[in-house]
């Protein structure tokens, strides 16, 4: 066997020489496809070398799919030299970058202190002896404990940590309650857009209807009723709890953008005006903080939260332990505060300034609508062609819509100003106008 080791070479070990050189056999064909390895006694003894250095390199080489183990007859070559590498797709260079997206549900980049964040990271980072273990199912009791006086002071929320369940999103926190609502059949919810919602309970077999308040389960999201930011007056929030009562029905709240009310004064929480009673509360800082910091959290009623424990052992925590530490300092530090206000400035005056822009560019020839809360607004048009060419044209100049309704001869469509740079606002409904008019003219005769 040709190979020359290097017993002093401090770079790489003796097993990793042995490693790259069988690889380097492999790929080169020298060492044919499913041809037998050298036994690990007579390798050890060629090379005059220990049996574990040798197993240890035949290890690696299995694992990176080099050669495969067979029971009482050894290693054998695999044919990886002879597959053909897996050719990324080209991309659509037809399409240029997106110059405008008004599309998009992101957050500015002047929204959050990456450095204030960065600084809470690293100090979680640095409890070694806390990160050596797997996160609590239920999640981290400090932060649990954190959340419950939160939601006291800001949503007259009254549970205790015990009651609350973090997970990595809203999503994952569904899947956790859905076998808790075993013994209800149906789930209503306010439009078939809650796709992520619908999609678990349908899984777990549970019937979906849209805006029917007499199915066992009824899904809201009182601060989000529409997508351009109309919110459950306080009255309806009494009839829902009032008539969910009545028929023994379970009312999810899903406290979406709450934190985002600009002209009226936040509402209570259903889970507040209940008492607790018959309602789970869902919470989430996706847009608070950062959509890729994905901490969410519920908190269940007594009845939910005694089941859940009773099966809580079953379950394993899908939000960072890590993230979790460092939230739980943030908050504690009056730092989420100061953040939500900073939002509230932020997209307010963003907002207005988008408002401001489009009765500008498209004035009486459009219809606008909005919201006390969000960062969206929808735009009615007059529109000849199809939502689908519509979006298509856009897109081609660099535009990025999302539509909400299409009529015959009309477009709504969900102008967002959350991620989008103010300065942008003008020359975007501008471009917007001009395409609009160009499928309203008729095509030149030829």
């Amino acid at each position: 066997m040709s190979l020359s080791l290097h017993q002093t070479d401090k770079k790489e070990s003796l097993y990793m020489q042995v490693y790259h050189h069988y690889r380097e056999l492999i790929m080169e064909r020298r060492l044919p496809a499913r041809s037998r390895m050298p036994s690990l006694r007579k390798c050890a003894e060629e090379l005059n070398l220990s049996r574990t250095t040798i197993e240890s390199a035949y290890l690696q080489l299995a694992a990176d799919g080099y050669i495969i183990a067979r029971a009482q007859s050894g290693y054998y070559g695999t044919d990886i030299a002879s597959l053909e590498p897996v050719q990324p797709k080209p991309r659509n260079a037809a399409l240029p970058e997106v110059r405008y997206d008004f599309a998009s549900v992101g957050v500015d980049r002047e929204s959050f202190r990456f450095d204030l964040w960065q600084r809470y990271i690293k100090s979680a980072l640095r409890q070694n002896d806390r990160l050596l273990s797997y996160g609590e199912p239920q999640g981290e009791e400090d932060l649990r404990q954190v959340l419950a006086d939160y939601v006291r002071q800001h949503r007259n929320v009254v549970c205790s940590a015990e009651d609350i369940v973090i997970g990595a999103s809203v999503q994952s926190l569904l899947q956790l309650l859905c076998p808790l609502l075993r013994e209800r059949q149906t789930v209503s919810f306010p439009t078939p857009s809650f796709v992520q919602g619908s999609t678990v309970f349908s899984d777990y077999g549970f019937e979906i209807h849209y805006r029917n308040k007499d199915c066992d389960i009824i899904y809201v999201s009182p601060a989000h009723m529409t997508k351009w930011g109309e919110i459950m007056p306080v009255s309806r929030r009494m009839e829902l709890i009032h008539y969910a009562g009545t028929k023994g029905s379970l009312i999810i709240e899903d406290d979406f953008e709450n934190e985002f009310v600009y002209l009226q004064k936040p509402t209570p929480s259903l889970f507040g005006l209940a008492g607790g009673h018959n309602v789970v509360y869902l919470g989430s800082f996706s847009r608070l903080l950062l959509p890729s910091i994905r901490i969410s959290f519920m908190v269940l009623p007594p009845s939910l939260a005694d089941e859940y424990h009773r099966r809580s052992d079953y379950y394993s925590q899908t939000a960072s332990k890590a993230e979790q530490i460092a939230l739980c300092q943030f908050i504690r530090d009056g730092h989420l505060g100061a953040q939500t206000r900073r939002l509230k400035r932020l997209y307010s005056q963003k907002l207005k300034l988008l408002l401001h822009e489009v009765r500008e560019v498209f004035g009486s020839s459009s219809q606008i609508q909005i919201g006390a809360a969000g960062t969206s607004l929808a735009l009615t048009l007059s529109c000849p062609a199809d939502g689908a060419e519509l979006k298509k044209q856009a897109r081609t100049r660099g535009l990025r819509l999302q539509i909400l309704k299409e009529e015959p001869g009309f477009v709504t469509l969900l102008l967002s100003c959350s991620s989008m740079p103010e300065e942008d606002f003008a020359p975007a409904c501008h471009l917007l106008s001009q395409i609009m008019s160009e499928l309203s003219s008729p095509a030149p005769k030829a």
